[in-house]
């Protein structure tokens, strides 16, 4: 039976959102297609998968994201969906242990491309909230609320960033510690 869950997570909770769609995945609904906030399952045996979240360089429709995910299909990974450049894989529990990083460094560049993601995310949403905001000041209109919902969307991108910050030095701080 398939069923559709909506729930919304923000782009520097990726972590988080594995975690939720691993722990339905441990009772039996299994992840089958993504959308914006809109999951959705399909029953399966109580851990039977894995799901991981990937940020990739390009789109999913790019050549080198193609050939990226067609590997990954030859290593017995399923691409589930995508949502921009996020990208959503699975693999059967029973075919082993499923991680798309072998180590901290390697996680530790993951996460600062997804810092620098969010980061042109938030200053693109600044540059076109305040080009909004100024051109309904020049030219005496009534208050731009894409202006300002721009301008929203940029502090939450900074918020955002700051956050992953801070992760990206503890992590960075610990794998100091273990050289």
């Amino acid at each position: 039976m398939r069923r559709v869950i909506h729930k919304c997570f923000s782009v520097w909770n990726f972590d988080k959102e594995e975690r939720w769609l691993n722990q339905m995945a441990a009772k039996g609904l299994h992840l089958v297609s993504v959308g914006f906030c809109r999951y959705e399952f399909e029953d399966c045996l109580p851990g039977e998968y894995t799901i991981r979240l990937q940020l990739l360089d390009h789109g999913p429709r790019h050549p080198e994201s193609q050939k990226y995910i067609e590997f990954m299909e030859n290593t017995g990974i399923r691409q589930v969906g995508a949502i921009l450049r996020w990208v959503y894989f699975s693999k059967a529990s029973r075919e082993g242990p499923f991680e798309l990083f072998s180590d901290n460094a390697s996680r530790l560049r993951y996460l600062s491309q997804i810092i620098r993601f969010i980061a042109v995310l938030g200053v693109m949403n600044l540059f076109v909230g305040a080009n909004n905001v100024f051109l309904a000041v020049a030219h005496d209109s009534p208050v731009n609320y894409l202006g300002a919902i721009n301008i929203v969307l940029a502090l939450w991108c900074a918020i955002g960033s700051l956050r992953l910050l801070k992760k990206h030095k503890r992590m960075k701080k610990e794998l100091q510690l273990f050289e």
